[in-house]
């Protein structure tokens, strides 16, 4: 198995940007679209080729995590499978959760960093509030991980008993072993994975049975997505527009979606530019019978010129 993600050979044109009709640029990669008993109903490009799902994986680690342990009410499940914006409200919960398990702040192994959310990014820096690691967008997974870790020193060792859980769950979801283990920008292990693998997984999470971990995930995805993500954040919005969808997208243009009824669909932006994934995702999800219609808003991402719209950046699958 190579390592890596396709040459031009394994991945096909997704989408256009265009400006005053001129396509300035192209944006190619793999997309794939899955029934709910996983066969594909869209395949361009190499959809079985390993990708680095980045954050696009929580979902599937906050699983892992439960399995192992962790013991999350529905906010901080949503949170756990989420990349949120920072705010004060993510950052209540985070301790939150740390404190429930006799731990603070201090335990976190992310990065430190100032919020997404433009609002609170802004008002701490005019406080003079350094970044931190609370702030990171994952932080919600760390809390978790450290909820469910035997040695909360050791929670992102791969070898520990809850990266060994996640590991085996993710595996499991995706129905793939693929030998990729890498570190993801929050310093978590991270699984390389086949992007027709992630699409079923979000099957799986979809149409999960009440009780398990996948659908208290799903469930706590559904019911706070402003936990997954926060103000302004596209998964949140795409879930709140659209009920019982599931969406998370992560770095380096990866994102997957599901519907309630076990369609799932993931795409991989081969240049890692992440501007028009919400759109083929969306697109994606027509193409398999959804009706998108109430997050249409969200499926065009207007090119800017002087301030004002000239383009659009565009579907072509």
């Amino acid at each position: 198995m190579s390592k890596g993600v396709p040459g031009l050979d394994g991945v096909v044109e997704l989408a256009t940007v265009v400006r005053n009709g001129f396509v300035e640029s192209r944006h190619f990669g793999m997309a794939v679209a899955v029934d709910p008993d996983g066969r594909p109903i869209v395949a361009v490009g190499d959809v079985d080729a390993v990708i680095l799902p980045r954050s696009t994986a929580k979902p599937l680690q906050a699983v892992g995590t439960l399995v192992a342990g962790a013991v999350l009410d529905e906010r901080g499940t949503a949170i756990a499978a989420g990349s949120h914006t920072g705010e004060d409200r993510h950052v209540a919960l985070v301790d939150a959760m740390l404190a429930s398990a006799g731990l603070d702040r201090s335990a976190l192994q992310c990065p430190p960093d100032r919020p997404e959310d433009a609002p609170t990014r802004f008002r701490l820096i005019a406080e003079g509030i350094d970044p931190e690691p609370v702030r990171m967008n994952c932080s919600g997974k760390h809390a978790a991980m450290l909820m469910a870790a035997d040695d909360p020193a050791k929670y992102l060792d791969p070898s520990s008993p809850v990266q060994q859980t996640i590991q085996a769950e993710i595996e499991r979801l995706t129905e793939a072993t693929t030998g990729i283990l890498t570190v993801d920008g929050c310093g978590a292990p991270l699984l390389g994975m086949p992007l027709s693998g992630l699409a079923r997984s979000f099957s799986l999470l979809a149409t999960a049975a009440t009780g398990s971990a996948e659908h208290q995930v799903a469930t706590a995805m559904r019911e706070y997505p402003e936990y997954v993500g926060g103000r302004g954040h596209l998964n949140s919005d795409t879930m709140r527009l659209l009920p019982g969808v599931l969406a998370k997208g992560g770095a380096e243009g990866v994102i997957a979606m599901a519907t309630p009824d076990g369609h799932a669909v993931a795409v991989k932006v081969i240049d890692g530019n992440p501007r028009a994934t919400t759109a083929l995702a969306l697109t994606l999800l027509e193409k398999c019978g959804a009706d998108v219609s109430a997050a249409e808003a969200l499926r065009h991402v207007p090119v800017l010129g002087g301030g004002q719209p000239v383009g659009d950046i565009l579907p072509v699958i």
